[in-house]
């Protein structure tokens, strides 16, 4: 394995691409679906589950570790691998996304942005500086750049300043991450749905010069087919030989749309936080597994499924417990969910390495077409 970060893309097939991230800490097949490990852990999941599921890579939030239960207290103990028992690649967001969602607490200028903890109220600032130095402190294998992602609807003004802002940005993180072999630096184009501001975004970051580049600000309100819009376009703006991250996205019509476009990386915390609520992604769509109509069914959430859940429970188990609110209820929905979106992720990976995509995306569409399986 190599010591330093590399890409190579192996496969194409119309816009989507076959790769493959080399790290010191392993290799990440592309394209991939990164679970989301917020405060240092996928809920409800332990990491040799998560793993288990096919994950190459986990996120971490660099806004909720500096809260709690810091950056310099992971560093003490040994960096966020070991905290957290994940030996693999781990890539953090900048914390930039979160803070914006605080709008009524935060102050944002040119230097950074100070806001107040949801937590307990203490004051805090975050600048393109001190995101590079938490994400130092965590040891994260992949670096995202400190940005400012507007919510959607903005007008256009609003979205071209915040770009511009978030580009100088780009360039005070670019100089704060400095040389660290094995360690990645991204990008992240932001331009809301206006393709003057992509390609300006996308211009000035390739300018800076990344190890790769993320396409921020969708999956914020815009709509799924505004966000393809914009996919339609904006990954070729991109550097070819570089990973492109989209990030936030999502649903798994969403993923296949997306790698349709030539996106290689994407994270979400859709699967973990629908395995809570009693929701089951399955090839043929969505499964509620409150509802009654499972209470009395003896099968599987998806026959063809190797999961767990699917091998040796039945919806009307998953269903009880559910219902009786048994922590066993969000531990199998969960593991059910990430091991659809990497076995999701293996069959797009598959058909684009035998050059099959289209038939694959027409069958994933059938299938979800088709809806669940009728009750007993």
């Amino acid at each position: 394995m190599s010591r330093r970060f590399s890409f190579q893309v192996t496969a194409t097939d119309g816009r989507a691409r076959l790769g493959a991230i080399s790290t010191p800490r392993g290799e990440i097949r592309t394209p991939a679906f990164m679970p989301v490990g917020t405060a240092a852990t996928v809920k409800a999941m332990l990491p040799e589950s998560v793993r288990a599921t096919g994950a190459d890579i986990l996120l971490g939030n660099t806004y909720h570790l500096m809260l709690r239960p810091t950056a310099e207290r992971i560093a003490r103990l040994g960096g966020l691998h070991r905290f957290m028992n994940w030996e693999r690649p781990i890539l953090t967001d900048s914390g930039g996304f979160q803070v914006m969602s605080l709008a009524d607490l935060r102050k944002l200028t040119e230097e950074g942005v100070t806001f107040r903890s949801h937590i307990d109220g203490s004051r805090h600032h975050l600048s393109p500086e001190r995101s590079m130095e938490i994400q130092r402190l965590l040891g994260s294998d992949i670096v995202m750049a400190f940005d400012e992602c507007p919510a959607l609807p903005a007008t256009e003004a609003d979205v071209a300043k915040s770009m511009r802002l978030s580009m100088r940005w780009a360039q005070r993180s670019r100089d704060a991450f400095g040389d660290r072999p094995g360690h990645a630096l991204f990008g992240i184009m932001q331009g809301g749905v206006t393709r003057e501001l992509r390609e300006e975004s996308a211009a000035a970051l390739r300018a800076i010069g990344f190890d790769g580049y993320a396409i921020g600000g969708l999956a914020v309100g815009e709509g799924q087919e505004a966000m393809f819009g914009v996919l339609d376009y904006a990954p070729g703006y991109l550097p070819e030989d570089r990973p492109r991250y989209l990030m936030g996205v999502g649903k798994p019509d969403d993923i296949v749309g997306a790698v349709e476009r030539g996106v290689d990386m994407m994270d979400c915390v859709l699967p973990s936080r629908s395995g809570r609520t009693g929701q089951a992604w399955t090839r043929r769509g969505q499964v509620n597994i409150k509802n009654a109509r499972h209470m009395d069914d003896p099968r599987p959430l998806d026959e063809d499924c190797t999961c767990p859940a699917c091998r040796n429970y039945s919806r009307a188990y998953l269903h009880h417990v559910f219902r009786a609110q048994e922590i066993i209820a969000s531990m199998l929905l969960t593991w059910h969910n990430l091991h659809y979106y990497q076995q999701l992720m293996q069959g797009l990976r598959d058909a684009i390495a035998e050059g099959r995509l289209a038939g694959f995306v027409a069958g994933f569409h059938a299938a979800r077409a088709a809806g669940d399986i009728e009750p007993v």
